[in-house]
């Protein structure tokens, strides 16, 4: 049975800015934000009920969502051994993320969509939120049932197609008609399944940039809504090109941890979105979390943790307005996946996936998913079955 809590005098953001107010949660769910909650209000609940947390001079966010994350390990493109292993508990946890997608990524021939549900639904039963994409880099793609739009159509956990690679050297190169077929199993799936039924595009180092998406985009009546592509900070042409398509509006996904000096980090990306006014409500931030990544991350490997640090860099270091940064992990993301406002928002009703972050230096206090506290005082307090 869930306990009732009452989060006192933090510092709201909604994502939107909030100001001081109070947050009850009973069941799950957050049952009242109002600026001040008493005992002797309508809730008719008996003060000893009740867990009543002190958030004075913290801030209460919505809990991230991070739309791109290898939670059976990517990598493997430099043989057996570069295999990396599965997510832990403690590291999505750390990482301030209530909410996460996991993916394939090159590796789609030792690894599979079944072994990638499996990890999806015992990180679900430890307490994080999960869904997946079906999919990987290769087109024709990996499934489960054999086809795209019965995997979104009939697995629950399944919301959509990814990370599908174009422009990439270990991509299949996919030509306009698979993407096309590939596009519109995954938007049938998505109608059918009731579900956002993306198409979540890797875009990597290659000269075509994303003209395949272009291309696919000019040929077809697709909504471009349902198309991310991502790591589109991984280069500057990259980036300009992504500039060009977010004003178009279509959805840019930025990746975490950027620091190879070829394209942006999130935070100078973020700045100069900024700068030049761009509408933010189409961008988002993801971690990659898990997957091989450049000899500056440890031991090659993405950490889940960059999204948060990232996120705290761009408020600390380069002044970016709070709310703006906080909707690129929280309410755009939710709104892409369909699951806006029960994620990605701080509203009665809302499901209380809450973070609550220190004011002076945005280090992560609190962490709860579903109302239940999973970090405090900035130590993990649940992990998996098999972590220490």
């Amino acid at each position: 049975m869930y306990g009732i809590k009452l989060l006192k005098n933090g510092y709201c953001f909604c994502p939107e800015e909030c100001g001081i107010r109070d947050v009850l949660i009973i069941g799950g769910k957050i049952a009242a934000m109002e600026n001040n909650i008493d005992f002797l209000s309508p809730f008719g609940i008996d003060v000893l009920d009740i867990d009543v947390i002190d958030c004075t001079d913290r801030y209460i966010c919505p809990g991230f969502i991070d739309q791109h994350v290898h939670i059976t390990g990517g990598g493997g493109e430099q043989g057996p051994d570069s295999r990396i292993p599965e997510l832990m508990v403690r590291d999505i946890i750390q990482s301030g993320v209530t909410t996460l997608v996991g993916l394939l990524g090159a590796d789609g021939v030792t690894r599979n969509i079944a072994s990638l549900l499996a990890k999806a639904n015992a990180l679900q039963k430890e307490g994080i939120n999960t869904y997946i994409y079906t999919g990987n880099y290769s087109v024709p793609t990996v499934t489960l049932t054999g086809k795209v739009v019965w995997d979104i159509t009939f697995i629950d956990k399944v919301i959509g197609v990814g990370e599908i690679a174009i422009s990439d050297y270990r991509s299949s190169y996919p030509g306009i008609v698979q993407l096309k077929e590939l596009a519109s199993e995954t938007l049938t799936g998505g109608m059918l399944g009731d579900k956002a039924g993306v198409m979540h595009i890797h875009v990597g180092d290659g000269k075509d940039g994303l003209n395949p998406l272009l291309e696919l985009l000019k040929a077809t009546d697709f909504p471009i809504e349902m198309f991310v592509p991502t790591h589109l900070n991984r280069n500057r042409r990259l980036f300009n090109e992504a500039v060009r398509y977010a004003m178009d509006g279509g959805n840019v996904d930025l990746t975490a941890g950027e620091i190879t000096g070829a394209g942006y980090s999130v935070p100078d990306a973020m700045e100069i979105l900024m700068n030049i006014g761009l509408n933010m409500d189409k961008i988002t931030v993801s971690s990659d979390g898990n997957g091989s990544a450049g000899s500056g991350s440890c031991n090659g490997v993405g950490k889940v943790s960059q999204l948060l640090d990232d996120i705290r860099n761009c408020i600390l270091e380069k002044h970016l307005p709070m709310e703006k940064v906080l909707k690129t992990v929280t309410s755009n993301v939710a709104k892409i996946l369909k699951l806006y406002p029960a994620k990605g928002k701080l509203m009665q009703g809302s499901d209380a996936d809450i973070i609550v972050l220190n004011k002076n230096d945005l280090s992560l206090d609190k962490v709860f998913i579903g109302g239940e506290l999973f970090a405090d005082r900035g130590m993990v307090l649940k992990k998996g079955r098999y972590e220490k």
